[in-house]
Order: structure tokens, then C-alpha cells, then sequence
């Protein structure tokens, strides 16, 4: 029976076999095959004291192998045995429960046309943004959580050499691997291990990295912190944000030169190495943290995102950055994701007696494909599927909970919801699994014939972030709502890329509004097109996505957080506020004449004033 308190995508997971898992993209998110435990995000009401006895009590045989991770405002991330999953989910303490879900990653030319530069310059006006000094992003936490740095980059480094990175956060280099390098006084060697609090990865403060950084050959830097950015794309985000130059003299300077650095590299070890939802939420708990300890405000850059949910806020994930982003002194940038023109999505509404088709073409050696269709619970629609060589499954019944059936070469994984306590919206749930080694090519056909139609609009999603070959997609899809979760968050600030070199949209940029609660998303827009900064070895390269753009909107944040509070000209700049400045300051694109719209947000692209 499933559990309504736990998510559609967890109860299909907890009842599909291990080989539907396997050949899943998504079921198998969070599941350790060898342990049988699953990673888990709940929202819970009580302490973590009255938890941690909870557990002990329901779960005395089980209560050594249950790992909670807490984090603020009532949430946690639980690993718990497979067979003990639904009886946690169905305790009245245990509000609601989610699995994780995979992330995907979605300054030279870009500092100008956004206007970074006039802030970076002296002006001589008392009381404003271009007051009597350079604003650099000095005493602003500059929070990086993405794929890593290379922390030996000289645009990371202060004029003596020494590093400008407060704490680095690996989570793929397990605790207790990496000897420390200031031994205890008794000569015994100890082992650097996870944060205070958390059980994953390795942290390395910002003596261990100046002391990696003394090292004369790269084997011994790199024996003392071992953490790389492999793909570079937290290294080029950095740098955008707040990366000082120093490798170019300046050319390639990127927005809060002088902002101090955390670094969150997300991750764990093993196979299926990509970053997940869990490890976000206990990242942004640790930045939020850290810079209570210091005592600084913090702007956090998140330069990734998912497809699955629908896309309406109102996920676990999304209200935890919402109820983040009124915390401490924080505030929290998101790209809108790079799935504008990708095929990913597609829309319409329904009217009672006439049947829509939607068509997907699948390309060869596809190895499998999910498929969500959200709508509301007040409409019933009969769904089919039909196989590009015309078989099908017939109207599937709305029952809740899993079903299963075969078209050809191709099993189907069907999950029938329900609306859920955080969300009122239905969603239907295909999981194709390949027989063999690969789903069936060629046009599939979502069949919905409308029964009764109360609002009649749907909106269906394929997986984001580029899982998919080329030529996958939606034959007619729909270039709006194509944001990324968690770009999709109320209160995070949603950034949108557009061609700064031609002062246009750019195609791939993810456009809004959310689903359903039509929040005006993006934001606005920053330059996210062939953008020159930072690359791992010390020099530079040129990439372009949302992921190039919400840097600039990071940096520009902390320099007004500089002014604001720690210039003591506005001590409230950060959060909800830091929004509506940004979006006051933008100026309007004179192609798009309607403002607010799907494309450039509230105002249009980043401005400094």
C-alpha cells in the first residue's frame, strides 16, 4: 500500500525490484545495493533529541544503522534501512518524506555589460552605491556549491600567495583518508574528517590549504589537499563571482575580487558519482553555518539543477532554501537551468471530447527514459501509451500506486499519485526500461482523452541536464516553464541568461513562469554567453550557460551586501530585499516591449544601480 506521506518517485522506488532500479536514471537515487539502506529527505516536527529517542525506541535492533544529518528549521536527511523506510514515513512526527534526486550542472565582456565595472570604481557621492570607495565584496562571504575549485588558481589567492578560501567542503574524499598536517603534540598522526555535524567528506580549512599551498611540487600539494575540480565548472563559476585577476592582471577579474570563499564541492565517492539533492540541502545548512561563525552575511551561488517535480515550489528542496534564504544574513542565487531549447518539455489544456496527442521521439540506443505528467487533481483524463509500432497500453487506471506493463522490447514503470500534503497537483509517472540494453527507438504517443475537465492544463517533463542522446525530446515542445529545480524556489533569486555581445535572449536560457502558482521566474537575466574566467591549471576558458550567468548575479549581490551592511548603509540588504534591489536596478531590453515575461524576468538584466 503506499505511504501519502512519502513522495510518488519514493513509493515507486520502494516497489520496484532491483532490477528496475538499476536500469532506472532516477529510482535508484539514494538506495545503497550493498548496505540495502535508503538516504532520505524528511520534514519533521520536534528537536532532533526527541527524534534520535524516537528512533531508539520504535527501532531499538535497527537504531545503529540509522545516520540522521540535522539541519534547520525541522529538517534531516535520514539513512535508513530498506525495510524500516515506510514505517518512519508513517510515524506521526515524520510530516513528509522525499528521495533525493541527481543534480546536473547546468568575465571579461560579461563584467561590462552587466555594469559590474561602475561599482568597482570610486564615486563621490555620500550615501550611494558609488560612494566614496571601490566595492570589492570585502567582509561578504562568497559561498561556492558546485563541482570544486582549483584552489592553487592565482585568482583564489591573496597578493602573498596565501589562499582566500575560508573552508572547503569535498564530499567526494571520505572522512579519515587524508592525513592531517599539523600532527598532535605527541607525534601520533590524525586524520581530517567531515564537518561538525555531518557525515560526509572531508573539510579542509584554510590552514591545511595554505600549508598544501607552501608546497613546493604538485604530488606533495596535493597529498596534503587532495581535492581538484575535475570538470572545471565550479573552478569557472568561482571565478566569475568573485575570482580577483591575478592570473591576467586584472583582464579576466571577476565580480567580489576580494570577497573570502567557501567552497562546497558536492558529490559522493563511487560509480554514479553525480551530485544529489541531499548533498545540496546539507551544503547550504554548512555555508549558512559557517558564516555564523565568522559572522558575516553570505551570498550562496547554486549553478545547477533537475527536471523531476512539478516545478510549482513547493517540493521539500525548494521550501528548505525558501525557509534558508530568511536566515542569518543569507542570500541564495540559482540559475535557471539550460533547457529553454532542449525539447524537455511540452504543454497545453485540454477541452472535454477532444483527445491530444503527444508525441517523443526516442533516438537509438536510448537506455531509458522517464516521463512526468502534472495536472490538476480535479481533471480526469484517461491516458494512454502507444509503441512506435502502433501497439499500446490502454488507458491506464487511475489507481494509486505502481503499475507495470511491456510494449515490445520496452517495460513501462507506472506510478499513479495523488496530491500530497506540500503539493495539490496530480502527477503520472513513466518510467520506460529497456528488456534488453536499450529502450525501443522511433515515436512514442501520449494519448489523454479529457473525461472531465475543470482547468484542463498539464505540463509533462523528460529528464533535464543533458542525460538524453541527441534527438530525444518532445516533437512540439514548449520553450516556457523550462526552468530547473530549484530555480523554481519562491525566495531564491532566479537568474536567467542572455547574449551580452547582441543584447538578446539566449535560446538555451531557462524560461518561466513556475507552474500553477505563476511566480514571475527568472528574476532577471545576467550575461551567460561565451564567458571568459577561470580554469582549472591556472589559466582561463570560455563557457556559456545559466551557470556562467548566476555567478555575476552572486558577486553583484555581495557587493551591494558590502554597502548595505557591512558599509552600514543598509543593515537589512540581504534575502527578499536584496531581490527587489536587484530587480529595481535592472534595465529593460528594448526587443521585448512586456515586462514581467517568461524570458527576462520582473525588469530585465542586472544592472548596477
Amino acid at each position: 500500500m503506499s505511504n501519502e506521506k512519502m513522495e510518488n518517485l519514493l513509493n515507486l522506488a520502494l516497489d520496484a525490484t532491483e532490477r528496475e532500479r538499476e536500469k532506472s536514471l532516477d529510482l535508484d537515487t539514494g538506495y545503497d545495493r550493498a548496505e540495502r539502506t535508503w538516504e532520505v529527505i524528511v520534514k519533521f516536527g520536534g528537536t532532533e533529541e526527541a527524534l534520535r529517542g524516537l528512533f531508539a525506541e520504535k527501532f531499538p535492533e535497527e537504531y545503529d544503522r540509522i545516520r540522521i544529518t540535522n539541519l534547520r528549521n525541522e529538517y534531516a536527511i535520514l539513512l535508513l534501512p530498506e525495510h524500516i523506510v515506510e514505517l518512519v514515513a508513517a510515524l506521526t512526527e515524520i510530516e513528509y518524506m522525499e528521495k533525493p534526486k541527481l543534480l546536473f550542472f547546468a568575465v571579461n565582456n560579461g563584467r561590462r555589460v552587466s555594469c559590474i565595472n561602475q561599482l568597482q570604481t570610486v564615486g563621490t557621492e555620500q550615501g550611494t552605491l558609488s560612494s566614496g570607495r571601490n566595492l570589492s565584496g570585502t567582509g561578504v562571504i562568497v559561498a561556492v556549491i558546485d563541482s570544486g575549485i582549483d584552489y592553487t588558481h592565482p585568482d583564489f589567492r591573496n597578493a602573498d600567495g596565501t589562499t582566500r578560501i575560508l573552508n572547503l567542503w569535498d564530499q567526494t574524499i571520505p572522512a579519515d583518508s587524508v592525513a592531517d598536517p599539523f600532527p598532535a603534540e605527541n607525534g601520533e598522526t590524525s586524520f581530517l574528517g567531515a564537518p561538525s555535524g555531518y557525515f560526509l567528506g572531508t573539510e579542509f580549512t584554510r590552514a591545511v590549504i595554505d600549508r598544501a599551498l607552501e608546497q613546493t611540487t604538485e604530488r606533495e600539494r596535493f597529498a596534503l589537499c587532495p581535492s581538484r575540480d575535475i570538470s572545471g565548472h565550479g573552478t569557472h563559476v568561482t571565478g566569475i563571482a568573485a575570482g580577483n585577476g591575478r592570473a591576467s592582471q586584472g583582464r579576466y577579474r571577476g565580480v567580489a575580487y576580494e570577497s573570502p570563499l567557501l567552497i562546497v564541492k558536492l558529490g559522493t565517492p563511487g560509480e554514479r558519482s553525480f551530485p544529489r539533492t541531499t548533498e545540496l540541502m546539507q551544503a547550504v545548512d554548512y555555508c549558512i553555518r559557517k558564516a555564523q561563525e565568522y559572522g558575516m552575511p553570505i551570498v550562496i551561488n547554486l549553478s545547477f539543477g533537475n527536471n523531476y517535480g512539478s516545478h510549482s515550489g513547493n517540493s521539500l528542496l525548494e521550501s528548505y532554501l525558501d525557509d534558508m534564504a530568511n536566515y542569518w544574513r543569507t542570500s541564495i542565487v540559482a540559475g535557471s537551468g539550460n533547457e529553454g531549447a532542449s525539447a524537455v518539455h511540452a504543454s497545453g489544456t485540454l477541452r472535454e471530447n477532444i483527445t491530444k496527442d503527444v508525441e517523443i521521439a526516442v533516438s537509438s540506443y536510448e537506455p531509458s527514459l522517464n516521463l512526468q505528467i502534472w495536472k490538476n487533481y480535479s481533471d480526469e483524463i484517461a491516458v494512454s501509451l502507444i509503441h512506435p509500432n502502433g501497439t499500446r497500453v490502454e488507458p491506464v487506471r487511475q489507481i494509486l500506486g505502481p503499475q507495470r506493463f511491456r510494449l515490445g522490447n520496452t517495460d513501462i514503470l507506472l506510478y499513479y499519485g495523488e496530491p500530497s500534503p506540500y503539493s495539490p497537483y496530480q502527477e503520472i509517472y513513466f518510467d520506460l526500461l529497456p528488456v534488453n540494453e536499450y529502450i525501443d527507438s522511433g515515436v512514442w504517443t501520449i494519448q489523454l482523452v479529457p473525461q472531465r475537465i475543470a482547468a484542463g492544463n498539464y505540463d509533462m517533463w523528460l529528464p533535464a541536464g543533458g542525460v538524453l542522446n541527441e534527438g530525444t525530446g518532445f516533437l512540439m515542445p514548449s520553450e516556457e516553464t523550462t526552468l530547473t529545480i530549484p530555480s523554481t524556489a519562491a525566495r531564491v533569486i532566479t537568474v536567467g541568461a542572455y547574449d551580452g555581445y547582441f543584447d538578446r535572449a539566449a535560446a538555451f536560457s531557462g524560461r518561466g513562469y513556475t507552474r500553477e502558482t505563476n511566480q514571475v521566474k527568472p528574476d532577471l537575466v545576467a550575461p551567460g554567453v561565451d564567458i571568459t574566467s577561470c580554469a582549472p591549471g591556472g589559466g582561463y576558458v570560455t563557457r556559456s550557460g545559466t551557470s556562467m550567468a548566476a555567478p555575476f548575479v552572486t558577486g553583484g549581490a555581495a557587493l551591494l551586501m558590502q554597502w548595505g551592511i557591512v558599509d552600514k548603509n543598509d543593515p537589512y540588504l540581504y534575502g527578499e530585499k536584496m531581490k527587489a534591489y536587484l530587480i529595481k536596478g535592472a534595465r529593460r531590453l528594448p526587443a521585448m516591449r512586456d515586462y514581467p515575461n517568461p524570458v527576462f524576468g520582473d525588469n530585465g538584466i542586472i544592472v548596477s544601480s
